[in-house]
C-alpha cells in the first residue's frame, strides 16, 4: 500500500500490500519511538477494590481492559454486549466516578475493579493504566482494549463470537485487528433522545444514525490514520478514528504514542475487520460536555468539548442528521457498505 489518502468506506476484497521500503520505514519508526518512550517511563499505581487479590486469567479466558468515569448508564449494555461476544473477565479502572459506577461494577462476579490515585489525564489519557494491567494479567495472549462507550462489532459477530475470530486471525498470522470508531447519534434533536441504561435497551437502539460518507483513510509510517465523521463535519475537529481494540499482547507491545498507534507499528497495516460503535451524543450531551470541560481531563484541555459548547451556545439543541446519514440496524450492513471486511474475506495469509 502506498502512502496515498483514499475514501472510506470502501470494499476491502484483499489484504493491503506494502512494499519493502514501507515496511522498513515502519520498523525504523517503531525503534525510534520505543527509544524515546523508554526515557519517559512513568508509574501508574493501581489497587484492586475491596482489598482483593489478583485473579489470574485461565488459558481459556478472554479479558477486556477498560476504564470508566461516571458512565453508569452504559454498564448494563456494555457488559451484556461483550459477554455475548465471549468476554469472560472485565478488567476495569474506575476513574473516581461519583454516579454509582464503582458500586455497580463491584457487584459483578466477572469484573475485576481497580482504582488509582491518578486521574485519566495524569495516566496519559489511560495509556499507563492499560499497559500496567496488561502486564499484570500476562503477556502472550489476546485481549480486548476498549473505552466504556465503545461497542465492538464485526461481520456476523452475534453468530461467531470472538474466540472464532481470534482463531481466524491466529491462522493468518495476524496479531491485531483494526476497528475504526464510528460515531453514532440520534436521528433528530438530541434533547429528544435520552439513554438511561436502566433496561435491556442497547445504545444503538436510541442513537442509530451515523455518517455514511466523508471519511479519509491515510496510511503513514505508523498506522492507517482515519479522519472524518460527525465531529469533524459539525465541529471541524480532527479526532483520530483508527483503533486496534483486539490485539495479541506480547513483550514487544506498548501503546507508545497512543492507543490509536500501538507498537510495533508493523502490525498496524490491516484492512478494517470490525467497527467500534461509539456513543457520545444523547439528551444529556450538554451536561456531559460541561463536565468534561470543567474537569479538563481530555486532550488539549478538552478543546473538542469546548468547541461543542460553543456550537450549542450558537444553535441551542443539536441535530446531527444530514443527507448522508444512514441508520444502523445490523453489523452485516456495515460490512456490505465497506466499513469493514465481510467474514468470508478474512485474510488467509501471513502478516504484512
Amino acid at each position: 500500500m502506498s502512502f496515498v489518502a483514499t475514501a472510506y468506506p470502501q470494499p476491502f476484497p484483499a489484504e493491503p500490500q506494502r512494499g519493502p521500503i514501507d515496511r522498513a520505514l515502519s520498523a525504523w519508526e517503531t525503534r525510534r519511538v520505543r527509544r524515546r518512550r523508554a526515557r519517559e517511563q512513568a508509574e501508574a499505581p493501581l489497587s484492586l477494590a475491596g482489598g482483593r487479590s489478583l485473579r489470574p486469567l485461565a488459558a481459556e479466558d478472554l479479558g477486556l481492559v477498560t476504564f470508566t468515569h461516571n458512565d453508569a448508564k452504559f454498564l448494563r449494555s456494555f457488559l451484556a454486549h461483550y459477554r455475548r461476544l465471549g468476554v469472560t473477565r472485565f478488567i476495569v479502572v474506575d476513574d473516581q466516578s461519583r454516579d454509582g459506577t464503582a458500586e455497580r461494577l463491584a457487584a459483578e462476579a466477572d469484573v475485576d475493579l481497580w482504582s488509582s490515585p491518578l486521574r485519566y489525564k495524569d495516566a496519559r489519557r489511560g495509556k499507563l493504566w492499560r499497559e500496567a494491567l496488561l502486564s499484570l494479567y500476562g503477556t502472550g495472549r489476546w485481549y480486548l482494549s476498549v473505552d466504556s462507550d465503545e461497542y465492538l462489532v464485526y461481520d456476523r459477530c452475534f453468530e461467531r463470537p470472538l474466540p472464532a475470530l481470534i482463531a481466524t486471525l491466529d491462522a493468518a498470522g495476524q496479531k491485531r485487528m483494526m476497528a475504526p470508531m464510528l460515531d453514532l447519534y440520534p436521528r433528530g434533536p438530541l434533547s429528544l433522545y435520552p439513554f438511561q441504561g436502566a433496561d435491556d435497551t442497547m445504545p444503538w437502539e436510541v442513537a442509530d444514525g451515523y455518517d455514511g460518507d466523508g471519511y479519509l483513510l491515510q496510511p503513514n509510517r505508523r498506522f492507517l490514520s482515519l479522519r472524518g465523521g460527525p465531529r469533524q463535519r459539525m465541529f471541524s475537529t480532527e479526532a483520530e478514528l483508527a483503533k486496534y481494540p483486539l490485539l495479541y499482547w506480547d513483550e514487544s507491545c506498548s501503546f507508545g504514542v497512543s492507543v490509536h498507534q500501538p507498537l510495533p507499528f508493523t502490525r498496524n497495516f490491516t484492512a478494517p475487520q470490525g467497527v467500534l460503535l461509539h456513543f457520545k451524543f444523547f439528551a444529556d450531551y450538554r451536561h456531559k460536555t460541561e463536565a468534561a470541560v470543567a474537569e479538563e481531563q481530555h486532550f488539549n484541555g478538552a478543546q473538542v468539548y469546548r468547541t461543542i459548547l460553543d456550537r450549542v451556545a450558537d444553535q441551542g439543541d443539536l441535530d446531527f442528521t444530514y443527507s448522508g446519514t444512514r441508520r444502523f440496524t445490523r453489523p452485516e450492513e456495515l460490512a456490505r457498505a465497506g466499513f469493514m471486511r465481510e467474514w468470508a474475506e478474512q485474510p488467509k495469509r501471513g502478516p504484512l
